[in-house]
Parts: structure tokens; sequence; C-alpha cells
């Protein structure tokens, strides 16, 4: 019997959250079993290219975006597209956004299995925001399957109905905890990077994310400027990028920090960061199931954490919430009387992360076996 062709539809392979999961469980399939291959939209090559061709996968790049305004060409590029590719067994789409109208489309080709897959438990602000829940309005009618992250990301896409009916599969973010373990080869790295931006004696206030209004990131500057007042070595070390890495630069200088903030850009490998992090900071206003706040635990790093944020991740004791509207002091004071035991052995919280679900090597057997099921080959 063939393998299973599973098509992954997603804006671009960049680095980032999503991409690096979906590619955390390319990397793990029995090809014999199952195979991925990728829907973009991004005409440029990007990160995670090179890696997916190598893995066997294809890469389709399809044109034009969706921008509302161009429904219609939209529609009937994927129908075109879909005809044009029977081998397709399912479909597995992460851009929630446009899931009605691409999902429509591999239906109406004949493919045998639509799923949608919810990552993100909120919106951006203004038009944009409001176009998407627009957008996300009946998607739990459109496909077979229904995924989410997390309670909340399946509540905010599909409806509250929806996820109460009992229809959505929680799939958290998994990845290889053990690449998040301190250990000889991590430790060496760390040392590089405190010796690369000065932080051997610091006190290390982390972040790892990208730039955009969900991970709230003036907020975080807030909270830093605090503890700089009540510790004057501190330093924050900002890893990620995105669009709104400029104005977040801009605020820094605003606040008379940019001297204490480094910005460390997009990184393939994370591990050694947290290994520098006495903390990690993370208020964001809203998330599906950040993957950055199970790396922390992974590498024994205690986390500040918004309680706007699923509590399906605080899964240790090194997380603690906290409100959004407590303020920045209290964001400060609970950093600063956060105390992370280096010396310390985390295998018992990397076994808790398992039980939970967040390992990927069961969650990619998990996943082969319900493809298996859902493409009538098992």
């Amino acid at each position: 019997m063939s393998a299973v062709n599973v098509l992954q539809v997603i804006g671009e392979l960049e680095l980032g959250g999503a991409e690096s999961r979906i590619m955390d469980i390319t990397r793990r399939l029995d090809p014999e079993r199952c195979h991925y291959d990728f829907l973009v939209f991004n005409q440029k090559r990007q990160h995670y290219d090179s890696e997916a061709e190598a893995l066997g996968c294809r890469i389709y790049r399809l044109s034009p975006r969706f921008r509302l305004y161009n429904w219609g060409s939209y529609r009937r590029a994927l129908e075109k597209f879909f005809y044009a590719h029977p081998e397709i067994d399912i479909v597995q789409g992460h851009m929630t956004s446009s899931a009605r109208i691409y999902l429509k489309a591999a239906k109406k080709a004949g493919v045998k299995c639509t799923i949608a897959h919810a990552r993100s438990a909120g919106t951006d602000p203004g038009i944009k925001g409001m176009i998407t829940r627009y957008m996300r309005l009946g998607l739990d009618r459109c496909a077979d399957e229904l995924f989410a992250c997390s309670t909340e990301a399946a509540a905010a896409v599909y409806g509250r109905a929806a996820y109460e009916s009992g229809r959505v599969r929680i799939i958290p973010n998994a990845l290889e905890l053990a690449e998040f373990a301190p250990g000889a080869a991590v430790c060496d790295k760390a040392a590089e990077i405190r010796e690369r931006y000065g932080l051997t004696d610091a006190y290390v206030v982390g972040h790892v994310g990208r730039f955009h209004y969900a991970k709230n990131h003036e907020f975080l500057l807030e909270i830093f400027e605090k503890i700089k007042r009540k510790k004057p070595g501190a330093k924050l070390l900002l890893v990620g990028g995105g669009e709104r890495e400029g104005f977040i630069r801009e605020t820094a200088e605003r606040l008379k920090l940019s001297d204490d903030c480094i910005f460390a850009g997009m990184q393939a490998d994370t591990a050694p960061f947290y290994s520098v992090m006495d903390v990690m900071v993370f208020p964001s206003r809203y998330e599906g199931l950040p993957g950055t706040v199970v790396e922390a635990q992974a590498a024994g790093v205690p986390c500040i954490m918004s309680d706007a944020v699923t509590k399906e991740v605080a899964v240790t004791e090194l997380v603690k919430t906290m409100s959004l509207t407590a303020g920045s002091d209290s964001w400060a004071d609970a950093a600063l009387m956060t105390v992370r035991e280096r010396d310390g052995d985390n295998a018992g919280n990397i076994e808790i992360l398992k039980d939970k679900g967040f390992d990927v090597n069961a969650q990619t057997e998990m996943l082969m076996d319900l493809y298996e099921r859902l493409a009538g080959k098992k």
C-alpha cells in the first residue's frame, strides 16, 4: 500500500513557530507510511526550503496570495492546482484566514480528507483582524477534521460550540525535548553567546518570539526598565525577527535601554540561548500554544507568562502566570524573585512535558497512524 500523501498548506517555510513544528514532524516521518508536500504562497526561497526538498518534499508555489478582493482568482488558481494533483490524499491547512476557500477547492477536486489546523487564539487589531475573524466564520463546516494546538485556539478559530461538540482534536505543538536539555554541547555554545554579547557576568532576562503585536514587546520593555532600576547589571536578550522589530528598537532607545537590549535576530538553534537566560518573560496578548514556553521548560528556565496565554502550556513548576493588568513593577518583582537552578537535574520536567504530549517522536507516530486511517489506508 502506498504512503499517505499529505499536503501542508502554509504561507511560507520561514523560520517561525508553526513552520518549525511542522518541520520537526517532517524529519521523523516514515516515508513508507507518510509523505509531506507543501503549498506555499511566497515566491521566494525561504529558510526550510532546502531541507524540505532534501527530505523528498515537493514545494508548490501558488500565486496570487489571498487579498480578499481577489477571492475569485485565488479560488480558481486553487481549483486548477488540486485538479492537477490527484495524488494528494489529505490537505492539512494552517492558514485559517483563507482555509474556507482552499479546503473547499481541495474537496471539490476529490481530495479524500481535509483538515483545518488552528494555531492561534487571537487576531491582529484593526481591519486585518476583522477580516480574519470574518474569514474564519463557518470554517468548522468546511473541513472533514478539525485540529487545534490548544483549547483556546480551538474556541477562537472554530467557535465555542464547535469546540464543545467534541469534533476538535487537540494536538499540542511538540518538539524534540532532549535538544533543549542542558548538556555539554549546549553549554559550550552558551558560553560563546555570553562572550559574544558581553553577558558573562550579567543577569539575563530572555524572550524568544517574533516581533509581532501578539508578543507585546512594548510591555516587555517596560518590565525590563523596572528590572534595570533594581538590578543595574541586567540585560535583555531578544531572539527573533519580524515586522515590528524597528518599532521595538525605537522604543528601547526612547526608554534609554538600547545599550542593554540585545537583538539577536532569528536563530535556527535556540537551545543555547535559553541556557544563557536567568528568566524568560513572556507577556503575550494572545497565543495558540507557544512552543517557546515549552522550550524554556525543557531547558530548565523559569518563565513569567501572561495569563492570556493558554494554561495548557504551563505544565511544570517553572512557569508562573501573571495578569497583564498587574503592572510592570509587579512583573519585574516576580522576575527578580525567580531563581534558576543551574546545577539542577531537569529530567523530571522533561518527563512531565512528554507525558503531556509535547514529545515530537510520539506525536509523529500518532499522526502517521491517524493519516493512514483518514486516508482509508489502515
